[in-house]
């Protein structure tokens, strides 16, 4: 969910500019591709952590987690500097990190009849579906519609964060979502997620510099595995748990 800064500061720096980075996308592609291998590679010493030694998972995930949000902004500011040799292997890091701590959704993907392995795949399908429609949409959009684009879901973002906010709040009283509400959250969450792979095809030539690539890679790193989350995250409220 760390989206929600970078929303904020590139519809601030986007509006009333031309491209500046025209080859940015293009040049972060290899990297976000890198990013989400070494993600793979972190869920499944994640899941494996899980079956050999379930009692370590939790305090190694919080730490995990605390890891994780701090090695963001470090290296989504040196990356933002275009210091490239520095941030590749913050970000290698952040993204294994990253994969570790979404093994937990997985597992219990893993374990929800009806989802699986083959939801997994769906997930990821869907995250295909939306890059080669995000790229067709979004490098096209006009001005008006690209920041009118970018301002809604923004706001969306932020709005559903507030509601995950709470959702966690009331959990530690005991008080655990409806199955209709779960639903209605990540079916949310799909929905933004899938409207801000077309929002980073607009926005981002037009808030980093083509050798920028690896901050750009991040901002679509987070989108697509956000995506990935709410996508598995609805097909479990949607099969229910065992």
């Amino acid at each position: 969910m760390s989206n929600t800064s970078n929303f904020r500061q590139a519809l601030r720096e986007a509006r009333g500019q031309s491209l500046i980075g025209p080859k940015v996308i293009a040049n972060a592609l290899p990297y976000l591709g890198g990013g989400l291998v070494l993600t793979a590679v972190g869920t499944y010493g994640g899941l494996g952590v899980l079956q050999s030694n379930p009692g370590f998972f939790m305090p190694s995930f919080i730490v995990a987690i605390i890891a994780e949000i701090a090695l963001f902004f470090v290296a989504r500011n040196v990356a933002e500097k275009g210091n490239n040799g520095t941030a590749l292997p913050l970000l290698a890091l952040y993204g294994l990190l990253s994969g570790y701590t979404l093994s937990g959704i997985v597992y219990v993907a893993l374990g929800t009849s009806g989802v699986g392995l083959q939801g997994i795949g769906i997930a990821a399908l869907g995250c295909g579906i939306a890059f080669v429609l995000g790229r067709n949409i979004g490098s096209n959009l006009s001005d008006k519609d690209g920041l009118a684009l970018t301002q809604t879901v923004y706001i969306g973002i932020f709005a559903l964060l507030l509601v995950m906010v709470a959702q966690l709040v009331l959990s530690f009283f005991g008080v655990i979502a409806p199955t209709w509400l779960e639903i209605a959250i990540s079916g949310a969450g799909v929905f933004l997620f899938a409207g801000c792979s077309v929002v980073d095809f607009y926005i981002l030539p037009r808030t980093y510099r083509d050798d920028q690539y690896l901050a750009a890679a991040l901002s679509m790193y987070l989108t697509y595995i956000n995506l990935f989350v709410f996508i598995l995250r609805l097909l479990i409220a949607l099969n229910g748990r065992d």
